[in-house]
């Protein structure tokens, strides 16, 4: 499978794509709208633009061919360096290349890297397959008119008008509960008097068995002390994964080894691929995640990358 494969199946899943020594592949989210005049109605969508400025490896991209071709992290890296010296090669010979289901890139004048983003692609997975459709306008006026015809028809108010001269109904109705209510008082006065009679009965009921538990109640004279255990909890839907093992033994020890360096390390399950995910820390806020990779990666490891997943 080609590279630009890889990245346009990344893109469903994160928010940028790095290709290391060309650029970055930023997506951005849009909601539902609706086109005043034409009634089409548009689900929401995540389109992608292009940062020429953004090249260096965050390993998102070398990690995924890691798991997906089964090589080397090396050769991952290898096959990213090759690809990319071939599409600087086109673009100096043809001026233009394309990736499928992504955009196509052009040189302008002065060498000016332009990119076009392939806009039939919704990159959001929760709209896969809505497509935009057109609604027949709304006649509020024309619908009055037959809403009124079946009042007509039928005791039951559809418009205001209707239902504010229907008002002294509600009158009605509660006259007629009224006398209701009246007719039957002489039968809720025989009722109430049988119910006393039984309040009573379970009252003395509940008293003897309040006595026959207590006298068969024993203490403890020394009850052992309360436990509290504290367990910090990680929560959120963004992670900074420090590597995938085929073993789960090898995973476990390598998150022995984070929580020995102060990380909140952790198991987050196994991907697809059936490799055992480790990760620094997860974080609800994605500023403060991707803060925490910039560290991880000026500080100890080059190769961790932040996965955006709801567990």
């Amino acid at each position: 499978m080609a590279v630009e494969n890889y990245i346009h199946d990344l893109l469903y899943r994160y928010e940028c794509v790095i290709l290391p020594g060309f650029g970055a592949f930023i997506t951005q989210q849009h909601s539902a709208r609706i086109h005043a005049s034409t009634n089409e109605f548009h689900p929401p969508k995540k389109t992608v633009s292009f940062n020429r400025q953004l090249v260096k490896n965050d390993g998102l991209l070398a990690n995924h061919m890691v798991e997906v071709e089964q090589i080397s992290y090396q050769d991952a890296l290898e096959k990213l360096n090759a690809f990319v010296l071939e599409l600087q090669n086109v673009l100096e010979e043809n001026g233009q290349v394309h990736f499928e289901n992504v955009g196509s890139f052009a040189l302008s004048e002065g060498d000016k890297l332009q990119f076009e983003p392939a806009t039939k692609i919704n990159f959001l997975k929760e709209a896969f397959g809505l497509s935009p459709f057109v609604s027949s306008e709304v006649l509020r006026e024309t619908y009055k008119k037959q809403a009124v015809a079946l009042e007509e028809k039928a005791p039951i108010a559809f418009t205001p008008e209707r239902k504010s001269a229907s008002g002294w109904l509600k009158y009605a109705a509660v006259g007629l509960l009224a006398i209701g209510l009246s007719g039957a008082a002489g039968l809720n006065i025989y009722s109430n008097k049988v119910n006393e009679h039984n309040i009573a009965e379970q009252q003395k009921a509940a008293s003897q068995l309040e006595s026959q538990i207590q006298q068969a109640t024993f203490i403890i004279d020394n009850p052992l002390p309360a436990v509290t255990l504290k367990v910090s909890k990680q929560t959120g839907n963004y992670h900074i994964v420090a590597g995938a093992f085929r073993l789960e033994e090898n995973a476990e020890k390598r998150v022995g080894q984070l929580k020995a360096e102060g990380f909140k390390a952790r198991q987050i399950g196994a991907n697809k691929f059936g490799l055992h995910q480790v990760v620094y820390s997860s974080h609800e806020d994605r500023k403060e995640a991707l803060r925490t990779l910039w560290e991880i990666k000026n500080i100890s490891n080059q190769g961790a990358w932040l996965l955006v997943q709801e567990l």
